[in-house]
């Protein structure tokens, strides 16, 4: 299997960001995906930008992937996919069926992101026959329903998992974090910024709930998967996808590509990376509970 790093999806600084990558660039991931794919109003970077991270990494032995805006609700962000998808350098990540139908269109292979709607083997058939390389496992499925669909999968298409970061739930059309804040939307002083892994959302009793990132809504704790490994092995994953985070991201990239090289079990990884980290984690939706749950509990 493959560690790969998901897009960056919370908003952070272009130093920060550059920054970031430049580390990564000597970390033990092979893939790497790059790109806004949560708010077209941060423009802090701009393909020229992500395309030069690209080069990059690509210098240092990465697999690049561009990745689309999940939700476009204008022109001017369906100018900015098409960009995207004419790059002409990297394969492109699509997360909305308007990225799907462009890229296929153009007739360059892709990745089919988490948002695509990819419940059931006819649709892995359909995104395989419009040029999907790999699809990324929607978070609120099983390993039982990817058992059964791995199954059916077409030939050459690759199966990657989401397993750790908090998980994207859901888009909307309102900014949550400039709510909170009492901006509306279209003057949001992009006050997201001041919270480099979102801001969390805790019920009446203090328990955390959900993040708020902008206008995408994530799980309140962060998604962890590290001791499935091993059933991802026997399930036919191709690609283990991280999702990066403000801190830890060198320790729970190192903790993974342990596992994967043999060179810890799973427990004794997940422990030493409960013990750096020090947050609680879910991983519910794996085992076919509740997304926020932990199991074992």
């Amino acid at each position: 299997m493959k560690l790969a790093l998901g897009p960056l999806l919370y908003f952070w600084s272009r130093e920060e960001v550059f920054d970031f990558y430049k580390r990564v660039a000597r970390l033990p991931v092979e893939i790497v995906y790059l790109g806004e794919t949560v708010c077209s109003k941060r423009r802090t970077l701009t393909l020229a930008d992500w395309q030069a991270l690209a080069r990059t990494l690509t210098s240092a032995g990465k697999e690049v992937v561009l990745s689309t805006l999940t939700l476009m609700e204008a022109e001017s962000e369906l100018r900015a996919m098409r960009r995207i998808v004419a790059n002409g350098e990297y394969q492109v990540e699509a997360n909305d069926m308007a990225a799907v139908s462009a890229v296929a269109e153009a007739g360059h292979p892709f990745v089919a992101g988490p948002h695509i709607h990819t419940y059931n083997h006819a649709t892995l058939e359909l995104l395989a026959d419009l040029g999907a390389r790999r699809w990324v496992m929607p978070m609120e499925l099983s390993r039982e329903t990817l058992a059964q669909m791995q199954q059916l999968r077409p030939n050459g298409l690759e199966t990657e998992v989401f397993a750790y970061g908090r998980m994207p739930l859901a888009f909307s059309a309102r900014c949550f974090t400039a709510r909170n804040r009492n901006l509306p939307k279209d003057d949001c002083k992009l006050c997201c910024g001041d919270y480099p892994d979102g801001l969390q959302l805790k019920t009446q009793e203090g328990e955390q709930f959900l993040t708020l990132n902008g206008i995408q809504t994530q799980s309140g704790l962060v998604c962890n998967l590290l001791t499935a490994l091993p059933e991802f092995v026997q399930l036919g994953v191709d690609v283990v996808r991280l999702s990066p985070q403000s801190r830890h991201m060198e320790q729970v990239i190192a903790a993974f590509h342990d596992v994967l090289q043999g060179d810890a079990k799973a427990e004794d990884a997940r422990k030493r990376l409960q013990k750096s980290v020090g947050e609680n984690y879910c991983n519910g939706y794996w085992y076919g509970e509740p997304g926020m749950a932990t199991y074992p509990s």
